[in-house]
């Protein structure tokens, strides 16, 4: 049986780019002029996330959509030649292959390979994670931040706690040494990624995330196991040790700043705006109403979020 056409982004053409030695980037590219505008994707999902907001946004602005390292049809290096995803110890592993200040530095680099030394930085979930700490180690480069429903590292830690922690059981497993999360999860794939697209997904709508989208969704995932693993396991780690130095010294994000996030606080019992203004300098903090995947939720909100914030100055 012939195989289907994968989706793509209309529109868009497609590269692979060199980040670093051994690791390169899938990146749609599509629109020209206006400020350049990198879209990260979140879990378990890959750029496909911003298809609706990524042609819109097109219209006027050059919009680079990667896959993360470690996800989609980029490429997936292994914490350690010793342990490639398989049975370890977490002394074998290298925190930094997933740290996200890693992961900030392939965007950096990519954007830099397309021409761009400037940028506004758009990130969901994961992808927000990598967006902050661009902004906080790279503040000469990007211009503008937008960070869709996550909190920065050290508040989602804080914040977890009691039975309310439940929500987010696979933080907790995936922080585990290498060996048993990725035996675990790789059992049944499918199940485990399907579980986080139906739950998060407030929309009863079947186009909110279509077949199409949820099959390859499913796909890049169940390739990429030791991976993404390894992208949170850094999250209980290296990148704590990294946030906790910004804290300590002050290290603040000085561009301009838009969240939007669903009203995790009603739920879990904390003020969002104000742990996110703890970090930020020029804030503007929005909760929404859809649910975790809002740019296929709520494109159209999210696509007027990023505009508003590209008009305010840096």
């Amino acid at each position: 049986m012939p195989q289907s056409t994968p989706p793509t982004i209309p529109g868009f053409a497609y590269h692979r780019i060199p980040v670093a030695p051994d690791v390169s980037l899938n990146v749609a590219v599509g629109g020209s002029g206006g400020t350049p505008v990198v879209l990260l994707h979140g879990f378990p999902q890959t750029h496909l996330m911003w298809r609706h907001v990524a042609v819109d946004l097109a219209a006027d602005h050059t919009v680079i959509c990667p896959d993360l390292r470690g996800y989609g049809a980029s490429d997936k290096p292994a914490e350690s030649a010793e342990t490639a995803g398989t049975a370890g110890t977490l002394e074998d592993a290298d925190p930094t292959t997933y740290s996200k200040r890693t992961m900030a530095a392939d965007i950096v680099a990519l954007a830099r390979a397309l021409g761009h030394n400037r940028f506004a930085l758009v990130g969901h979930d994961r992808g927000a994670l990598v967006a902050i700490r661009a902004g906080l180690d790279h503040p000469d480069t990007v211009t503008h931040l937008a960070s869709l429903d996550v909190l920065p590292t050290l508040d989602m830690w804080d914040v977890l706690h009691g039975t309310t922690a439940a929500v987010a059981f696979h933080l907790y497993l995936m922080a585990q040494p290498p060996g048993l999360p990725e035996q675990l999860i790789g059992a049944a794939p499918d199940a485990f990624f399907g579980h986080f697209l139906d739950q998060w997904t407030q929309s009863s709508e079947a186009t909110t995330i279509p077949d199409d989208i949820r099959a390859a969704y499913l796909k890049a995932s169940r390739e990429a196991v030791p991976s993404i693993v390894a992208d949170y396991r850094a999250s209980a780690g290296i990148d704590v040790v990294h946030d906790l130095a910004d804290r300590e010294s002050g290290n603040r994000l000085e561009m301009p700043v838009a969240v939007l996030q669903q009203d995790w606080g009603a739920a879990l019992g904390f003020d969002a705006a104000a742990r996110w203004a703890a970090w930020a300098t020029d804030l503007r903090h929005s909760t929404v109403s859809c649910g975790h995947f809002m740019a296929e939720e709520a494109p159209a909100e999210v696509t007027k979020a990023v505009r508003d914030l590209l008009t305010r100055t840096p």
